[in-house]
């Protein structure tokens, strides 16, 4: 049976930066109604032609987000719960679907629970939650188990009962609220049988719910069949996308599409080469020319792919390891597309043709690849998925990172669907140097 997600496609949205919020939550903080500013977005989204909002950290936190303070309620700086049920209602009316962020392996360190198990001492019941180390002497603070040595973020204990019940009752307390779908921030750092745990209860009211874990290292598929999640992030692709345009080196994404199709076999990864994590794109690809493979790469490969806000414009930035180091990566949106600079619209454009491609192939979303010319500067691979009549869908790509034209086998294809190419009378095609192409 064919559920929604097998064909979605996201633009990942960072609120807090997106929307302009202070950095830091202010005492007594009032609802501030940004939110309720995405949705004069909502139909730049779907004229982008993606099917769903992925939303960062939208709950109560003390800075950036992943430092919750309260899983129950809309973070001040972006609104309150009005504000998040008119997003909802919006975006369900343009058929756009609502991933949220659920930051479930640490919350902040003023988190209410955590300041009562610092204050009732050892024996308080809230201090289960955590993994607290008390000192012999008395009065004392105790130590305490962090997210990557992050003072600010405090790992929850997940062995225990009640952090189990919380992340469940969070879960599905948002989903009857109206979201479709959870990331599971840094869910590489929780044990695979917690989710296996937790996500059948959600499941049990929520069957159509779509789950991505974010999982950066390990065995990906196995990860995946473990904890019950549909997907999780696909980071080596990401960075072999990237380096393998600087380097001119496209047999490291060769040998990446091997694995990933080895992956599609059992789950489709969600995919990008954006996110709030990492440096931009465009910044990351050092030779603009081959911005557009990168695009391509996302857009014609099989998993379920996601655009970050602004890498559709050609957005810059780098990601720094130092305080402030994301403010590039994250940066405010004007009040509506008409005031965004004129010079990113070709990449918006070119976002458009390759999403209007993908979504008139759906089988695309479960595709593997086929390798058919290969060199340090030039790529052509077959694309192919099973169509619902059980017939074949296929595409052929060509990537050239080279001063010279490139000639490869087209594959018995006859058109050429995006891009630019030449199709000869020989069964081949060329493509213009540092060009691409899809043929069909």
């Amino acid at each position: 049976m064919t559920t929604w997600h097998e064909h979605a496609i996201w633009w990942h949205v960072y609120p807090l930066g997106f929307l302009g919020a202070e950095h830091v939550l202010p005492d007594g903080a009032q609802p501030q109604h940004r939110l309720r500013r995405l949705i004069d977005w909502l139909d730049y989204a779907v004229e982008l032609g993606v099917s769903g909002l992925a939303l960062g950290p939208i709950f109560t936190s003390a800075s950036h987000g992943y430092d919750t303070l309260d899983y129950f309620t809309i973070d001040p700086r972006l609104g309150d719960r009005t504000d998040f049920d008119a997003l909802v209602a919006a975006a369900h009316r343009r058929g756009l679907k609502i991933m949220l962020d659920g930051v479930f392996n640490h919350v902040g360190r003023d988190h209410p629970a955590f300041l009562r198990a610092l204050d009732e001492g050892p024996d308080a019941p809230e201090g289960r939650l955590f993994h607290l180390t008390w000192p012999d002497r008395p009065g004392e603070r105790p130590g305490y188990r962090t997210f990557e040595g992050h003072d600010g973020l405090v790992a929850l204990n997940h062995d225990d009962d009640r952090v189990a019940e919380l992340v469940t009752e969070v879960m599905r307390h948002w989903l009857h609220a109206g979201a479709d779908a959870w990331r599971l921030d840094a869910a590489y750092a929780v044990p695979t049988g917690f989710w296996a745990r937790v996500l059948p209860a959600v499941r049990a009211d929520f069957p159509e719910s779509y789950v991505v874990g974010e999982v950066i290292h390990g065995d990906y598929a196995q990860i995946v069949a473990d904890s019950g999640m549909d997907a999780v992030t696909q980071y080596e692709l990401w960075k072999a996308v990237w380096s393998s345009l600087n380097d001119r080196n496209l047999y490291e994404l060769a040998h990446t599409l091997g694995r990933h199709n080895t992956l599609l076999e059992t789950f489709a990864p969600l995919t990008f080469v954006g996110n709030h994590d990492v440096t931009r794109v465009a910044t990351q690809v050092t030779d603009a020319r081959h911005l557009p493979h990168a695009v391509v790469l996302l857009l014609t490969l099989g998993g379920t792919p996601s655009v970050y806000y602004g890498d559709e414009q050609g957005f810059e930035g780098v990601k720094e390891e130092r305080l402030g180091g994301d403010d590039a990566i994250r940066p405010a949106f004007p009040a509506g597309p008409g005031d965004l600079p004129a010079g990113g619209w070709a990449t918006y454009r070119l976002h458009q043709e390759l999403i209007a491609l993908r979504r008139r192939h759906l089988w695309l979303h479960r595709a593997q690849t086929r390798q058919l010319e290969l060199s340090n500067e030039v790529l052509a691979y077959e694309v192919a998925g099973g169509l619902p009549d059980g017939g074949a869908g296929r595409l052929v790509v060509i990537l050239n990172l080279g001063d010279a034209p490139a000639e490869v086998p087209a594959e018995r294809a006859t058109a050429v669907v995006a891009g630019g190419a030449e199709m000869r009378g020989d069964g081949r095609a060329q493509v213009p140097p540092h060009g691409w192409a899809v043929l069909e």
